[in-house]
């Protein structure tokens, strides 16, 4: 299973929040295999905080100059940088009862969001 942060998530909410996040989802989930993405809109300074926490999948939609000195930066961390174009996620953003909507998307028996 894959977390994905909301688009910019990495800077208003950041990077210790997501981390905390991502580890009570593997803590409830002990036989799920648990990998996380956060979205740091085209702020550097937040792709790098975020490699400092310990997070290995970035997004970053700034500079291509930028993104490929991030990658470098990001590589010595074990960690990679993935550039705009979020794969399909859960937003439960509009949801009308959340936990319906995570067990249907979780399920495959639906898309949603």
């Amino acid at each position: 299973m894959t977390l994905a942060s909301a688009p910019g998530a990495g800077a208003y909410a950041g990077a210790p929040w997501f981390a905390g996040i991502v580890k009570l989802a593997a803590a409830a989930a002990p036989g799920c295999a648990v990998s996380a993405i956060l979205d740091c809109g085209d702020e550097p300074g937040t792709v790098l905080a975020a490699l400092r926490t310990g997070l290995r999948r970035v997004r970053f939609t700034g500079a291509a100059e930028t993104a490929a000195r991030l990658a470098e930066i990001a590589g010595h961390y074990g960690a990679t940088i993935e550039g705009p174009g979020a794969a399909p996620a859960l937003d439960l953003l509009d949801a009308r009862d959340p936990e319906t909507a995570c067990r249907t998307y979780l399920t495959g028996n639906g898309t949603i969001g």
